[in-house]
């Protein structure tokens, strides 16, 4: 029994899809949620987050767990002690569930390797962001009633900077689905994936959209003038999109006229906040099967 997620590869496609049908059985209350109040669930970030740390607090409250979150800026890690040090003692006080964020790409597999307890990575650097790829799955698994073989993605922004993207690229065309990249050069990573600098090319062929933040924090010179000047060539708009009943998706935060059109946002296309329901009962679905025999 899998204990512990760090990546997309650690499930197959048939674990996949149990977690995506158990979770729309946890939506739709066709099924009841295990009652897991004898378990202790920790969170550690050690970046900022919103979505994902209140997403997975919810999921826990539904499943009637005890969860904390650990505040690391008043931990002993600022007086010297190691992360492992750090993640030894609480594992020693009895809990049952670890959930890490982390700068370091090669934080989440470390984490994992030295723990005896269940443990998931909520964000490793650039390099995984697994739960959030689940979750746009299970968005798009039933936005296209399960059909989401030859369908194309079009994924535009900072991909060589996003978690989320390089977790995507994994788990989407294992499902059936094609990868079209779309960002300036300098946003682009190496990869075996069709590329395009032109968004308008790119909804040309795209059945989905997903827009990226730019992530200003991780670059290391300035790549644009200005956000607006990156929003002139990438943001998604209506007059961009026009009547193509193209779903979008985003995995937040949003830069609002820089990434999407705040009219879009609005959108019956725009499937942002549904992401961010489903997210709820995908983690629910993860965490019960971690924690249950």
């Amino acid at each position: 029994m899998l204990t512990q997620f760090t990546h997309t590869k650690d499930l197959n496609n048939s674990e996949i899809l149990v977690l995506l049908r158990r979770a729309n059985a946890l939506l739709r209350q066709e099924a009841r949620p295990a009652n897991l109040a004898h378990k202790n669930i920790i969170a550690l970030f050690f970046e900022n987050s919103t979505r994902t740390i209140a997403s997975f607090q919810v999921a826990a409250s539904r499943l009637q767990a005890h969860f904390s979150v650990f505040n690391v800026q008043k931990s002993s890690t600022s007086k010297g002690e190691s992360l492992l040090d750090t993640l030894h003692n609480i594992e020693a006080m009895g809990v049952d569930l670890i959930i890490t964020r982390h700068h370091h790409s090669s934080s989440a597999p470390y984490f994992a390797k030295h723990l005896k307890c269940a443990f998931i990575n909520a964000g490793s650097g650039t390099l995984s962001h697994p739960t959030q790829a689940l979750l746009d799955l299970l968005t798009l698994y039933n936005h296209f009633e399960g059909d989401l073989e030859g369908k194309t993605i079009a994924i535009v922004g900072d991909i060589k900077n996003s978690r989320v993207a390089n977790s995507n690229m994994e788990l989407l065309p294992r499902f059936g689905m094609k990868i079209l990249l779309v960002a300036p050069p300098h946003f682009l990573p190496p990869t075996s994936h069709p590329s395009t600098h032109s968004l308008a090319e790119a909804l040309e062929s795209a059945d989905v959209v997903m827009g990226l933040r730019t992530q200003t924090e991780r670059h290391s010179l300035q790549t644009y003038g200005s956000l607006k000047d990156y929003a002139k060539d990438f943001c998604l708009t209506r007059a961009r999109l026009q009547d193509r009943p193209i779903p979008i998706l985003h995995p937040g935060p949003v830069h609002r006229n820089v990434d999407i059109q705040d009219a879009l946002l609005d959108d019956p296309r725009s499937l942002v906040l549904q992401q961010v329901k489903l997210g709820v009962f995908l983690r629910m679905a993860l965490m019960e099967s971690l924690l249950t025999a």
